[in-house]
């Protein structure tokens, strides 16, 4: 079964070595996952919203409607040089709150630290994700 990216953080934070991290990466790729780690490190990606706290009404736990792992292809819409950016302003937001009011809470919390440019979570470093991920950054 497919994990959620905040349960392969989860993973990624109880790892003990860096062998192991870079493992726990690898083996639950999910193009949701590349994208919170290229998002949130990656220079060159800018973010067509806001940054700060993000005010949404959190989805349940148990009770999202959808996942990151089928929501993150919005991020086409939020992000600069996809086909969000000759949408008005409100249409944009509009469609990222979407995003975050329909997945795990968790998840959410990952996306928001992405748009301003966080690391997703403790112990995370360039270094480390290209050797998870070549040329992802």
């Amino acid at each position: 079964m497919v994990k959620q990216v905040h349960e392969v953080f989860a993973l990624f934070e109880e790892a003990k070595t860096r062998e192991e991290k870079i493992q726990v990466l690898k083996n639950n790729e999910t193009w949701a996952l590349k994208d919170i780690i290229k998002g949130s490190m990656d220079d060159k990606i800018q973010w067509l919203l806001p940054k700060g706290e993000v005010p949404y009404t959190k989805c349940e736990e148990w009770n999202h409607p959808t996942t990151l792992l089928k929501k993150n292809k919005d991020f086409k819409y939020v992000v600069k040089g996809g086909p969000g950016m000759s949408m008005p302003t409100y249409k944009r937001e509009k469609i990222f709150l979407g995003i975050l009011e329909s997945i795990h809470p968790s998840d959410a919390d990952l996306v928001c630290k992405m748009i301003n440019k966080e690391k997703p979570v403790k112990g995370i470093t360039a270094k480390l994700v290209e050797e998870a991920f070549p040329g992802l950054l």
